[in-house]
């Protein structure tokens, strides 16, 4: 999308690299405060929008700390997961982008969070459980073929784990909507640990819109595994030019390989004439023809 190619010519010198290492230490932050101090999350750190309005704004950033997992058997499972969801998701799209998704649905949550309250009147308290949910469903998406083993012994591919997750938002965003409260089927959806309240409803939908947006931005410009870990290896191969001179320039936004040791630069195939691109442009370019 082209609103987005300006964007990151103007602000893709602002991405954070790898912020996925750092969201993985906050998380794992957040799972030490939750042994230690139990209360500490849900009283003073959670999204919670009446709090926030009463003036404890640090709730917008702190919400985020919330782990994906409180078992101390799977947190670092989860942990490791996240952490090659996000690597995965940068390669694809680059820091920008990937940058855009996460922190656009930290907004989206707190703009659900505030919108829940003031209209529904309902205080939910928010945590990272859908942006979580969201990454991996973009992942699953981009990479459906990736094959995980589940509970470590059964293999199951991305896509089919996708397809569950998003079934799961449908029946979340439907039961809050259309089941009656109290009744039977609403009883048996919450069992099966489907929230079925029409605030979680929203909030789901809110990050599921997240998704739809930068998903459609980035079906053309999709990649294997495989390409990644070549794109890795071009990396190694492009650091040998001269002190204070520039071999490789990115037609896009002009950088060269002396403003960062971690860029890499490709030519594109598929554009008419020498054109070379940084590795945040070369899969979100727009062909020269």
């Amino acid at each position: 999308m082209k609103w987005l190619d300006r964007m990151e010519r103007r602000f893709g010198k602002y991405a954070i690299r790898n912020l996925m290492n750092y969201i993985i230490m906050l998380y794992a932050a957040g799972f030490v405060i939750d042994i230690f101090a139990p209360n500490l999350y849900s009283t003073w750190l959670a999204l919670d929008a009446k709090a926030i309005l009463h003036g404890q704004i640090w709730r917008i950033f702190t919400f985020i700390i919330q782990p994906p997992s409180s078992s101390i058997l799977f947190i670092m499972f989860a942990l490791y997961l996240y952490y090659l969801i996000g690597r995965a998701l940068e390669y694809q799209w680059g820091a920008f982008r990937f940058n855009l998704y996460f922190f656009s649905g930290m907004l989206l949550h707190v703009i659900a969070c505030l919108l829940i309250y003031l209209v529904m009147g309902v205080n939910l308290s928010l945590g990272s459980f859908y942006l979580n949910l969201s990454l991996f469903l973009v992942y699953a998406a981009l990479f459906p073929d990736v094959q995980f083993m589940l509970f470590f012994i059964i293999p199951i591919k991305a896509k089919w784990l996708g397809i569950i997750e998003g079934v799961y938002y449908g029946l979340t965003i439907l039961a809050g909507f259309f089941v009656p409260v109290g009744s039977s089927l609403w009883f048996s959806l919450l069992n099966a640990g489907i929230f079925t309240y029409r605030a979680n409803s929203v909030a789901a939908l809110v990050s599921l819109l997240n998704f739809i947006v930068f998903f459609l931005a980035s079906r053309k410009n999709q990649f294997s595994p495989k390409q990644a870990k070549r794109r890795r290896t071009y990396t190694k191969q492009i650091r040998t030019a001269a002190q204070g001179q520039g071999h490789h320039r990115c037609a896009i936004c002009g950088r060269t390989e002396a403003d960062g040791e971690d860029l890499e630069f490709r030519f594109c195939s598929k554009c008419i004439g020498s054109y070379e691109y940084c590795q945040d442009h070369l899969f979100t370019h727009e062909h020269r023809k």
